[in-house]
């Protein structure tokens, strides 16, 4: 067995793509057209994932009031995803340069560096590198 993918509600693909590649650094695996929403609307099928892993992310564009009000908010304002890195500073800086919002400065705690950022939907991430 193999998780295979998690979805993030956002708001729209475009910026939600350009979050996850640009500023985080993943692969664009997937961006389908796909069957329309109960409204009728078209909507895409798209899967990003960080270079050479196997389980992905699927962005879903917020469908209706009841989708938009978890946008950001999917894990009850807790840390939900975790991203392991070999090089923390190197990683952290791009992330930096590149916009990311740091809800706090990094610290080391016993399983490693660590520092929380916010995604593109303000969903909670820990950056997580080695100690």
């Amino acid at each position: 067995m193999q998780l295979g993918l998690v979805t993030v509600v956002v708001a729209a693909y475009d910026p939600a793509i350009a979050f996850f590649v640009e500023a985080l650094g993943f692969e664009l695996v997937e961006d389908s057209p796909a069957t329309t929403t109960h409204g009728g609307r078209p909507k895409r099928w798209v899967v990003v994932r960080p270079p050479g892993a196997q389980t992905g992310i699927l962005l879903a564009e917020a469908d209706g009031e009841q989708q938009q009000a978890v946008i950001g908010a999917q894990m009850g304002g807790r840390v939900g995803f975790f991203l392991n890195v070999d090089d923390f500073d190197a990683q952290y800086q791009r992330m930096a340069g590149a916009g990311v919002r740091f809800l706090e400065e990094p610290r080391s705690e016993a399983y490693g560096r660590v520092v929380v950022f916010a995604d593109i939907a303000g969903n909670k991430w820990d950056l997580l590198g080695p100690a």
